[in-house]
């Protein structure tokens, strides 16, 4: 019976320590993020991005981005493998649409300007 209790204790131990590991992991990842700054007077209201330069979707930027202001968006986990450069295009609060552009995200410290 002795040895069952122990046996009992020392697995719950060892899930607790895998289980602190996996935590203590998941708070390391690395978040990527890039900044996009407004340099127009309107709203952006709407950021677009593609892969592929053809086929643009939604990139969740809030409620939007005043015209002056810079905002740090940060990419989603399911893009981590995906290309270094990527085509963007903002939509702003008077039906505008910015020309795209193409950034290089493995860059560092990189900021999107939108006029």
């Amino acid at each position: 019976m002795l040895k069952k209790k122990f046996g009992r204790i020392t697995l719950l131990t060892c899930a607790l320590v895998l289980m602190s590991f996996a935590a203590s992991y998941a708070h390391t990842q690395v978040s990527y993020t890039f900044k996009v700054h407004n340099k127009s007077k309107n709203k952006i209201v709407k950021l677009l991005a593609s892969e592929d330069g053809k086929a643009y979707a939604k990139f969740d930027i809030g409620d939007g981005i005043a015209g002056g202001e810079t905002a740090t968006l940060e990419w989603d986990k399911s893009t981590d493998n995906g290309n270094c450069e990527w085509h963007f295009k903002a939509v702003f609060d008077d039906a505008e649409e910015s020309e795209p552009a193409t950034f290089d995200f493995c860059e560092k410290n990189l900021v999107l300007e939108f006029n």
